[in-house]
């Protein structure tokens, strides 16, 4: 999982570099920030692998906050002015994309962090089994109140546009928080994202054909790029 903070001051920038990483499964979003001084602060109590950051911003640029840190992590720079970009790759950004920005150029970017950060086979250890009863309820916001969900009642959750609808065995559940924040909460050992709008609990999957997943009667979309983190998963 790469974990990634989006810097840039224009509101409707992030909120593409937030929809891009949600559409990429090994992308995690770790923060939004709208300043290099905010982006700071959250760098100082968070790790972080790659940061997605503008170049043009008032009181301090980019590039000027970049230089600032003593240990930066990977570095994509994002701009609307193509003359940045000799300056860009002097300050060892891995890449450089000129807004606006298509998703296939930023996945190509996202590709390169990948390729940076490969560790070679022998080097990664074998996961731990995962502990069944480590975790056996979540709790969410839900309309005015906070619930408790066990977590094996739980089928999939899918994302709408402005909210999540969990489903469980008895009742379907709505909450605002987003299905990235979602994913968190939850044991991977025991669910998985298998499409940009949903997760589903791995255990009460029936059955699996190339496109779909079947739960409880219900068919769920399989995503091309959660493919194969999928078939991993079960093995």
């Amino acid at each position: 999982m790469i974990r990634c903070l989006v810097v840039d001051d224009e509101r409707l920038a992030l909120e593409v570099m937030e929809n891009y990483i949600e559409k990429i499964p090994f992308l995690r979003l770790v923060q939004l920030c709208s300043s290099p001084m905010q982006a700071l602060q959250v760098l100082s109590r968070t790790p972080v692998d790659l940061l997605l950051l503008d170049i043009e911003m008032p009181e301090l640029t980019g590039l000027q906050f970049l230089r600032t840190l003593k240990d930066p992590p990977f570095v994509i720079l994002t701009t609307a002015y193509q003359e940045f970009a000799l300056e860009g790759f002097a300050v060892n950004a891995i890449d450089y994309l000129l807004k606006p920005i298509p998703f296939e150029r930023f996945l190509t970017a996202i590709h390169k962090v990948q390729q940076r950060m490969a560790i070679p086979a022998k080097e990664v250890p074998l996961p731990p089994a995962p502990k069944v009863a480590a975790l056996e309820s979540i709790f969410i916001r839900s309309e005015s109140r906070t619930v408790r969900i066990d977590l094996a009642d739980i089928l999939f959750a899918e994302s709408r546009k402005d909210y999540v609808l969990i489903h469980t065995q008895e009742k379907k559940w709505v909450t605002q928080l987003t299905l990235s924040r979602l994913e968190e909460k939850l044991p991977p050992g025991h669910f998985v994202r298998i499409h940009r709008s949903f997760i589903v609990a791995i255990h009460k999957i029936d059955s699996i054909d190339q496109n779909r997943v079947e739960i409880g009667g219900k068919h769920i979309p399989i995503g091309d790029f959660y493919r194969e983190n999928l078939m991993k998963r079960i093995g």
